[in-house]
């Protein structure tokens, strides 16, 4: 998530492996029928996410009346049994659970704070394929999350008449039932509807609009890529689109009725940005792009493939942040929430690379001093406490671990670790582990040192 203020600034194998590991630390067998974990004891989100099972695909059927900020939906999930299951969680805040059905059997549950508990009428059996379907209903309750107090997150009203979803890191589960956590990846199918004039729009690709007998139309998108619940999105409102088909991938972005002129064309230059970061990166990962303009949202968030954006205007460096977590953050994605210097000083990097790109050295240079003055704010960003998770460090200091690292290896490498790092986790996770092992291994350097006093270090060290 980047706020305003930076101008002063699957398959799912790696999930998988991650449970089977976790659960064979815990018990030197596993018994059959013992229930999913009701988290994946991430250290600062320890019951975000469920074991037990891995989700590879969300269909969600939600109708929506703006009047009430109501939603009615029914979510059916797409899952793998990683052991024998006699019952599992799922992650949902507030809103009413009318039914749930596994396999089409209806299915006991309880509420237990934000873990929806199931217990379905037979046990599930490691290995096996099978269907999750919850009806529920209610006015979604934003979210209070301490790792981004400038604002509540999940689905809400942002300005008269305008409602997104904007959930990094925890936000998701106040409208839809999941498996709450980066490391679960799934493909989504997200059919809204809304009544006329009104505008759905969600992640992925625009495959159908269904004109209703009841004044509504249904907007159906389809995410074909992997996709972290964090980043799922839905905005609604009375939106004028503009569309670009001639670059690599379609760009549609969407205004507020009544946008001036100007505030759109601020965002022209994304498909000038995404060639240079493909020429730099490879493959823009998903199937189109573009940006959901919603009045009174206070940030950007790089919801995946339709970036969101507040009514204040394009500023050119936060619309490259949100494009370049399309590559690092959404495609390639965090193991652990602890990680986030992956995505964001990554994202921040590349914001000092497009100013040398496009006004010169010397502007390259003023955007690295001017993180290098942040000073002592700059705490190490390698293991932050939540409440820093997204705090100046994270961004900044992360920028300049990537900074020192290509001070210490030189251009071409430096290039060629991240072409690489990118090229083989695409749309899977990673950790701060992995990237130091492709640095490593490509650069052909020991480079353990760099990485302890650039991510974990007191001070500021100095660069290469």
């Amino acid at each position: 998530m980047t706020s305003i203020r930076i101008t002063a600034f699957k398959l799912h194998l790696p999930f998988v492996f991650s449970l089977m590991l976790l659960m064979f630390v815990s018990s030197a067998a596993v018994f059959a029928q013992q229930p999913g974990a009701d988290g994946l004891g991430d250290r600062l989100y320890p019951r975000l996410g469920n074991g037990g099972y891995d989700v590879q695909h969300y269909s969600i059927n939600l109708a929506f009346k703006p009047e009430s900020n109501t939603i009615a939906a029914t979510a059916v999930l797409e899952a793998v049994a990683l052991l024998d299951l006699a019952s599992f969680n799922l992650d949902l805040y507030e809103l009413t659970v009318n039914s749930v059905r596994v396999d089409d059997i209806e299915a006991t549950f309880t509420r237990e704070e934000a873990e929806l508990v199931i217990s379905p009428a037979q046990s599930i059996p490691a290995g096996a394929a099978f269907q999750i379907a919850v009806t529920y209903a209610g006015v979604p309750q934003p979210i209070v999350d301490p790792a981004v107090p400038f604002v509540k997150l999940g689905w809400q009203e942002w300005d008269d008449g305008y409602f997104a979803a904007v959930s990094e890191p925890s936000g998701s589960m106040n409208w839809f039932p999941c498996n709450n956590h980066p490391l679960d990846k799934a493909t989504y199918t997200l059919r809204i509807a809304v009544p006329r004039p009104l505008t759905a729009v969600a992640n992925g690709v625009l495959s159908e609009t269904i004109a209703n007998d009841d004044g509504t139309r249904t907007f159906v998108w389809e995410m074909e890529q992997p996709m972290a619940t964090y980043l799922a999105t839905v905005a609604i409102g009375d939106f004028v689109a503009a569309r670009d088909n001639s670059g690599i991938v379609p760009i549609r972005n969407f205004f507020p009725t009544g946008a001036s002129d100007a505030s759109i064309a601020g965002y022209d230059v994304t498909g000038d940005m995404m060639v240079w970061l493909s020429d730099m990166l490879g493959p823009y990962p998903f199937g189109a792009y573009g940006v959901v303009v919603i009045p009174g949202f206070p940030a950007a968030l790089e919801t995946q493939s339709i970036s969101i954006f507040g009514a204040s205007g394009a500023d050119e460096l936060v619309l490259l942040h949100e494009l370049l977590h399309q590559w690092f953050g959404n495609s390639v994605t965090l193991s652990k929430w602890s990680d986030a210097w992956l995505h964001e000083g990554f994202a921040t990097y590349f914001m000092a690379l497009w100013l040398g790109e496009q006004y010169g050295a010397g502007a390259f240079s003023s955007f690295i001093s001017s993180l290098l003055t942040s000073g002592t704010a700059l705490s190490a960003p390698g293991n932050p406490e939540k409440t820093d998770l997204f705090g100046w460090s994270v961004y900044a200091r992360g920028a300049l671990v990537l900074h020192a690292l290509r001070g210490e290896v030189g251009d071409e490498t430096f290039f060629e670790i991240l072409r690489t790092f990118y090229s083989e986790n695409a749309y899977g996770n990673v950790a701060t582990t992995d990237f130091i092992a492709a640095a490593e291994r490509i650069s052909e350097r020991e480079l353990d040192d760099l990485f302890d006093a650039w991510l974990y270090g007191e001070r500021i060290p100095d660069l290469p």
